[in-house]
């Protein structure tokens, strides 16, 4: 498992690009500096629970989706394949 903090640098610059964001545009949403940003996303630096919390704001997200590590596509396809057989199972189950 990958260290939180890679984790929250990773969630972080992908969620910042998904808004269309430069790390100077955060940066001015934030009232902090670029240089932080950029520090923050290469799990340099770590901000305080405050500026967590205005990051998940300006991002428009939840918090924890700055913490969790995100599926790979593979994983994702098993975990989604395994609730279909499982659904399958039960309907056969419930069936017979």
């Amino acid at each position: 498992m990958a260290e939180i903090r890679n984790i929250f640098a990773s969630n972080l610059k992908e969620k910042r690009k998904k808004c269309g964001l430069t790390q100077a545009g955060l940066a001015e949403k934030l009232s902090v500096s670029t240089h932080h940003i950029a520090m923050m996303e290469i799990a340099r630096n770590y901000p305080t629970l405050d500026l967590v919390e205005r990051i998940a704001e300006v991002l428009n997200i939840q918090i924890y989706e700055l913490f969790i590590e995100p599926l790979s596509p593979k994983k994702e396809l098993d975990r989604l394949y395994d609730r279909i057989a499982e659904n399958i199972e039960e309907l056969v189950c419930k069936t017979i």
